[in-house]
């Protein structure tokens, strides 16, 4: 029997696989959140490695000669030609392009962190550089925000060391065993549309939701009296049951067929219950069968952040 496999919270595993399509990643986030130490051990891991590249030139660049090795870019939101709107469309437009296979890192840090960073370099804030900090963290974190939520990895560098970086960028895209497959488990909500990049979809919203009591209400998913009460529901039993043996029965055959990175979704109304429960009971499931397996709340997440920038502001 193998051993069972760690669930992967924040993040989604990026795959390394036989696909011979050229390997783009974008490395992005606040300032002073690490993007050039992630750059440099990218660097350190093969990889041809830009940073700081304004936005406006990477198609530029993708329409050049074929790559013969991953490329990362390093994409800060105080560079030239930046903008929200316009890395969202790069970004989706290259995720339909079969022969690009694209992987967004963004590194994230809580505000706090950020002002005692730049309070220890003395460096003004990019975004700021006549103001405290403050305001250019603040400014940065409303400018993000639409990629944060598209990211394909998300680390969290706030009680990270730049050596606690590089080892968890070697961690995800180290070398790992050949036919070894990734999956990634997520909850979204339907009124702000499907993730980006998932092959499998289910749809929770049958279930019943805990939105409606309100001692559940101000909980989310996670929360032990909030998954009691989805699984008191009849239907879910069944529908879990069924949902895992599927995807048991589906990942032996994924991983004959060379696929790296299997991505699932579970989607409910608001992102914050039933969607979350399913997709943390699917995750551990996986993971004590034996596979590799992240977990990420699309809409938990993004409140994150805004309380996050409520905060900073």
């Amino acid at each position: 029997m193998s051993r069972p496999g760690p669930i992967m919270t924040d993040a989604t595993r990026v795959p390394h696989g036989a696909d011979r399509s050229a390997r783009l990643i974008l490395v992005t986030g606040p300032s002073g959140a690490g993007r050039t130490t992630a750059i440099g051990a990218l660097e350190d891991l093969g990889c041809e490695t830009i940073d700081n590249l304004p936005l406006r030139l990477v198609p530029r660049l993708l329409d050049g000669p074929p790559l013969d090795r991953p490329l990362a870019l390093g994409l800060a939101a105080a560079g030239r030609s930046f903008s929200a709107a316009g890395l969202i469309e790069l970004i989706d437009t290259l995720t339909r392009d079969p022969g690009v296979q694209i992987e967004v890192i963004y590194l994230d840090c809580r505000p706090d962190v950020l002002v005692r960073r730049y309070s220890e370099t003395r460096r003004r804030h990019p975004m700021a550089p006549a103001e405290d900090p403050q305001a250019g963290i603040a400014r940065e974190a409303d400018l993000l925000a639409p990629i944060r939520t598209r990211a394909d990895m998300l680390i969290d560098t706030s009680d990270m060391t730049p050596h606690d970086l590089k080892a968890e960028i070697a961690r995800w895209f180290g070398a790992t065993p050949q036919g070894r497959l990734a999956v990634s488990v997520q909850s979204f909500s339907y009124k702000r549309g499907l993730p980006r990049g998932v092959d499998m979809v289910f749809d929770c919203r049958f279930l019943k939701n805990p939105y409606w009591d309100p001692a559940l209400r101000p909980l989310d998913g996670r929360a032990p009296a909030v998954a009691q009460a989805v699984a008191a529901d009849p239907r879910f039993r069944p529908f879990f049951d069924r949902v895992a043996d599927l995807i048991l029965m589906l990942l032996p055959a994924q991983t004959d067929e060379g696929k790296a990175h299997l991505a699932i979704g579970f989607g409910c109304t608001g992102g914050q219950h039933r969607s979350v429960v399913v997709a943390e009971m699917l995750a551990g499931a996986l993971a004590e069968a034996g596979w590799q397996v992240s977990k990420r709340h699309r809409e938990l997440e993004r409140r994150s952040a805004e309380g996050a920038r409520d905060h900073a502001g």
